[in-house]
């Protein structure tokens, strides 16, 4: 799945203002509700989105001679790189909640998100076609921005487990719809809008039988990623 520059582009800066868009919104109180993530609080999964987007910086640095060799579905299969090989699941999920722990006040999180957001829609929007070097892997910048605008739509829906919020940029869900289908190997149900296909692709719900019947032969492939 190869996605050109500049869908990858509005999709990240386009799906990036609309999560900040919602967090920025949210108070004390909101933030300490959970989230779809499993151990998370709605601050939880902010938390882990301002790490993200803090290696997504080292990213954009990091231009690459070398030809792809990983692409916007791709990246969610392949083996990246971690300075902590040990780690598991519930390793990662103890470290985001110790930091968002961390925080005087859960609003303090979404005010230093801030900062890391505007200044990476600045590099985004200025961004040329080029190859880049992330987590040991290369990919192409339509790619490399594509795969965080999948990211940045998937946490925005995690804020929804009791929250009604605004939703995900079209741009970004419709990517994160496409992203599923790919490593699927096949289109998800027509009536199903992308919201839906994204939970359902992710795991976040689990399909009831009607949707399973829909699915036909990809419900024994769900979810896609998580």
């Amino acid at each position: 799945m190869q996605v050109q520059h500049a869908v990858g582009r509005s999709g990240f800066i386009e799906g990036l203002a609309a999560f900040m868009e919602v967090a920025d919104g949210l108070d004390d109180a909101q933030l300490l509700t959970p989230s779809r993530c499993r151990g998370w609080t709605v601050a939880d999964v902010v938390v882990h989105v301002h790490l993200g987007l803090q290696e997504m910086v080292l990213g954009l640095l990091t231009p690459a001679h070398e030809e792809p060799d990983t692409d916007a579905a791709s990246y969610w299969r392949a083996e990246l790189k971690t300075n902590d090989p040990d780690a598991d699941q519930i390793d990662q999920i103890r470290f985001v909640r110790l930091l968002s722990a961390a925080y005087r006040r859960p609003s303090g999180i979404v005010g230093h998100l801030r900062w890391t957001a505007e200044c990476l829609t600045a590099a985004a929007a200025n961004l040329e076609p080029v190859n880049l070097r992330s987590q040991g892997r290369v990919l192409r910048s339509g790619d490399f921005l594509a795969t965080w605008a999948v990211e940045l739509a998937i946490h925005h829906l995690d804020l929804t487990e009791e929250l009604h919020l605004g939703a995900p940029a079209s741009p970004a869900l419709a990517l994160a719809r496409q992203t599923v289908e790919a490593l699927l190997g096949g289109s998800l149900p027509h009536d199903w809008n992308d919201a839906q296909a994204v939970l359902i692709g992710t795991g976040r719900i689990k399909p009831d039988r009607l949707q399973v019947e829909q699915a036909g032969d990809l419900a024994n492939r769900l979810p896609a990623l998580s």
